[in-house]
């Protein structure tokens, strides 16, 4: 399979793909604040999502969701903040992950997982 980069390239395709066929305006992808970055900022008639896109091939040790640990859950809450700041954002935020699994056929499995967790900072 490709390397990192370019398979996590196309998870973030699938993903921006995935949630325009589920109703959702893509805003920002990679956006940065400083140092933070946020792959996914989208949204829908009732929220402003902040999404991060775990991609793995179907060989992997660890759980793409478990990936997205306390520590970055922590950058995208910050980054998310600035974002709504800058941009006097007035809706609801929510804050997903979509896992994209390559699969050994060429094939990917993409879940979307939303509420994924929610912007405590402790």
């Amino acid at each position: 399979m490709a390397d990192s980069h370019t398979l996590g390239k196309k998870g973030e395709d699938l993903a921006v793909d995935h949630l325009g066929k589920n109703g959702y305006k893509i805003l920002r992808r990679n956006w940065k604040a400083g140092k933070l970055e946020v792959d996914i900022i989208a949204e829908n008639k009732d929220y402003f999502v902040f999404v991060e896109v775990k991609t793995r091939s179907e060989d992997y040790l660890v759980s793409p969701v478990t990936a997205v640990n306390r520590e970055k859950q922590r950058t995208i809450i910050l980054c998310a903040d600035a974002f709504v700041k800058w941009n006097n954002v007035s809706k609801e935020i929510r804050f997903d992950v979509i896992t994209v699994t390559a699969m050994s056929d060429d094939t990917f499995k993409v879940e979307h997982i939303e509420n994924a967790f929610y912007p405590t900072l402790r």
